[in-house]
């Protein structure tokens, strides 16, 4: 039995990627017999910790969650791994938290080994106006200080392997470790068929779908490709899901009212609802600035539930996108992404194998259980 324990910025009920993916991992070493301790910043109680220990520190892995964070793990068994769940904006401090980082250099290794997830290594200078230039440079700052110290280096994405050398050359070799969906896989047929009949009851009407948090620079991008697609294909009806979704058709029934009636939102659904959403949809575009890539839950929710996806390559993209499994744009280019969905719309073999295909790469590739079954064969590899 491995004794984990996990630090977080975020853990349910609080919303977010790594919230629900920590969670994932943390309930699945369990259902293995191992012994996880979760610490996360304060928080509502869950009705059901799926036999994960929750540690609720009494600040964001400030000064008093530090010291409690210390005492917390000194008390107990001594862990076999630290394990950080790492993404700079989620530890509270806008995003520079520089002490949380320096006392896991400095003193968490002395309590365990010390391994460190980057989901994200540091704020995209290149995204962003130059008043942020002083956040990507302690994001850098703490990005070292976290792969200096780290016994193991993860990573969600290989793309962060030459950022992470940049900041800290003497950093051990990153292990990708891909996320899994974050959300279900079974859907009654008959849920589904009710969505379907709610948003696209007219006979050949085809739904097309977006699930993601609609931040402001992919949103722009969305929008344009969706005017695009329902200017060009009058049968097409859009299902827009997830946290912020409404915000975002009504910014589009602003720009486009001539096409507002095409294009619905759920808003943010329940979990368990949402699979049968998915799978109504005849196919998702899912753009990405920096591309499609493992660490995109948004994309894997698409592949896991059998749904067509169109996306776009970027830095990021790894090179298992390159087979089939999703249909891609070259750019995150409006124009580029419309038009590979008006193809994929025209060709329903090809969208029927694009779906199957992405279906067969998530269960070989990105499935929870090969998540765990690596930080396990890392672990007595240790």
């Amino acid at each position: 039995m491995t004794r984990w324990a996990i630090l977080t910025g975020e853990y349910p009920p609080e919303p977010g990627g790594v919230s629900d993916y920590t969670r994932l991992v943390a309930e699945a070493l369990a259902a293995a017999g191992d012994a996880v301790t979760v610490y996360a910043p304060p928080g509502e109680p869950l009705a059901d910790a799926q036999g994960v220990s929750v540690v609720r520190l009494p600040d964001h892995f400030g000064p008093r969650g530090l010291l409690a964070l210390d005492h917390a793990i000194a008390r107990r068994p001594r862990p076999d791994c630290v394990l950080v769940q790492y993404v700079p904006h989620a530890f509270g401090s806008k995003a520079m938290n520089v002490p949380f980082t320096a006392w896991v250099a400095l003193r968490a290794r002395q309590l365990a080994p010390v391994w460190v997830m980057f989901h994200e290594v540091a704020f995209p200078f290149a995204w962003r106006p130059a008043k942020y230039a002083l956040l990507g440079s302690v994001n850098n700052l703490m990005a070292r200080l976290l792969a200096g110290a780290a016994d193991r280096v993860l990573v969600s994405v290989p793309g962060w392997e030459p950022h992470l050398r940049r900041v800290c050359p003497k950093v051990r070799r990153p292990e990708w470790l891909p996320v899994p969906c974050n959300v279900g896989t079974a859907a009654d047929p008959t849920d589904v068929a009710a969505v379907r009949c709610r948003y696209a009851a007219e006979p050949d009407t085809q739904l097309v779908g977006h699930f993601g948090t609609y931040a402001p620079h992919l949103a722009d991008v969305l929008t344009r490709a969706l005017a695009e697609l329902l200017s060009r294909r009058p049968r097409v009806r859009v299902l827009l899901l997830g946290r912020n979704s409404d915000r975002c058709r009504d910014a589009f029934a602003s720009r486009e009212p001539a096409l507002a009636h095409r294009v619905h939102a759920t808003g943010e659904l329940p979990p368990d609802r949402l699979p049968a959403h998915l799978r109504a949809c005849d196919l998702l575009i899912q753009p990405y600035p920096d591309g499609v890539s493992s660490r995109r839950t948004s994309v894997m929710a698409g592949l896991a539930n059998g749904v067509p996806v169109v996306t776009n390559l970027g830095p990021l993209s790894e090179g298992v996108w390159a087979h089939g499994a999703v249909a891609l744009a070259p750019a995150c280019d409006p124009h580029a992404l419309a038009e590979r969905a008006a193809h994929l719309l025209a060709d329903v073999p090809a969208r029927c194998g694009t779906g199957e295909k992405g279906q067969a790469l998530y269960r070989d590739t990105f499935t929870l259980a090969r998540t765990v079954d690596a930080l396990r064969r890392f672990e007595r590899e240790t």
